[in-house]
């Protein structure tokens, strides 16, 4: 989720509209909400694999040493910046400005036989947002969105043989690409009882990683795929809300995350638009928040998230340098107004240890197993004005 109140209810807001971050998920959400946020968290992933079985040394194979290896680099910040303003009965402008989750890892032994080994995604966006409120509590908006990310990869030399660029693999430093996208939301409410939300956001076409042409499918190509999430809120006694949001995102649809390992890595060459990707799965997931108004000055929140496993057993190799293994996360938060136009928010989350293993797939058979892991913490505190 995006906004530190939605964070404290495991990302489920669709149908609400409690700050003006709401336009990051549904700029239709806007229309009902005016001020300033400002938030910053942040993030703690715990990364490791373990290797169990020795290399073979049989002609051919790629066997990786033995043992449990944990990777660096386990606190990241993460701001936002957002604001809505109503023009008009009818129109109303927003703006939100995010981070979203990238891939990490830094491992400071020889994974592939170079060390350091890891990869560093950033990805950061802007989107400004208009809504139309076409009837009582009922509005639909739209956001086109600007992305800019970094990239940059270290230690993968080992796989130059499989590369249509050899150069353009790897220890490249940092590279960086922009594209553009939209989303577009629908938010509505009837009665007193229910809310409703749905959005779609299109894929994000990015341009190439040029200094990585040579390891991302369509020669360095690395788009955000798209995704739709329809949301219901329940207000079933006074200062009570349960939200229900539901997520479909198109991992697959994107060569370069979407591609597998094998048999693409022998067919064709790392960098062509058959080439081997990490094997990354569609996901579904399924997002649930409470809330509690305890009193006109406290709200109390949290929340449960699931979503489905993106990496399959069979692609646990390349994905050393992006186990995003994790399924459950649990949530908890509060806001507290600080006076007529100002309110104080904070978020916990706890995205609990999952994890996968498979065959080393380059391995003679039977010879490797990896195993990846991932448990994740994150704190954000947020800040509203101007409501």
């Amino acid at each position: 989720g995006y906004g530190t109140p939605y964070k404290g209810m495991a990302g489920a807001g669709q149908a609400l509209h409690l700050n003006t971050m709401a336009s990051a998920t549904n700029p239709a959400t806007i229309a009902f909400v005016k001020g300033y946020d400002l938030s910053v968290g942040l993030f703690n992933p715990n990364r490791d694999y373990t290797v169990t079985g020795r290399p073979s040394g049989y002609p051919g194979t790629f066997g990786l040493a033995p043992g449990t290896y944990e990777s660096d680099s386990s606190i990241f910040v993460m701001p936002g910046l957002a604001a809505a303003w109503h023009l008009s009965g009818h129109f109303h402008v927003g703006l939100a400005i995010y981070g979203n989750g990238g891939m990490n890892t830094d491992y400071p032994n020889p994974v592939f036989g170079q060390a350091p080994t890891g990869v560093n995604l950033m990805q950061a966006f802007v989107a400004p947002s208009i809504t139309y409120e076409f009837a009582d509590h009922q509005a639909i908006g739209v956001s086109p969105i600007f992305g800019w990310q970094s990239f940059e990869a270290k230690g993968l030399g080992a796989f130059a043989m499989f590369s249509s660029n050899p150069s353009k693999l790897t220890n490249n430093g940092a590279d960086t690409s922009t594209g553009f996208g939209a989303r577009i939301g629908y938010h509505g409410k009837f009665g007193e009882h229910l809310g409703v939300g749905a959005s779609y956001q299109t894929k994000i076409a990015m341009g190439e990683f040029d200094e990585y042409a040579g390891l991302f499918a369509e020669q360095g190509d690395f788009d955000i795929p798209e995704n739709w999430t329809v949301g219901i809120a329940l207000f079933p006694a006074k200062g009570w809300t349960v939200a229900i949001d539901f997520q479909e995102i198109y991992y697959s649809k994107v060569r370069s995350i979407g591609n597998p390992m094998l048999p693409n890595l022998m067919q064709a060459p790392l960098g062509a638009d058959g080439g081997a990707g990490f094997g990354w799965r569609d996901v579904s997931v399924w997002k649930l928040g409470l809330q509690y108004e305890v009193s006109p000055k406290t709200t109390l929140r949290a929340g449960v998230a699931h979503c489905d496993q993106p990496i399959p057993e069979s692609e646990v190799l390349f994905n050393i340098l992006a186990p995003g293994v994790i399924e459950d996360h649990v949530t908890v938060g509060f806001t507290t107004l600080l006076s007529e136009k100002s309110a104080l928010h904070f978020a916990l989350m706890r995205g609990f240890s999952s994890s996968v293993a498979g065959p080393n797939p380059l391995e003679a058979p039977g010879q490797q197993k990896i195993e990846l892991r991932m448990d994740q913490w994150e704190a954000e505190v947020g800040f509203s004005f101007g409501f």
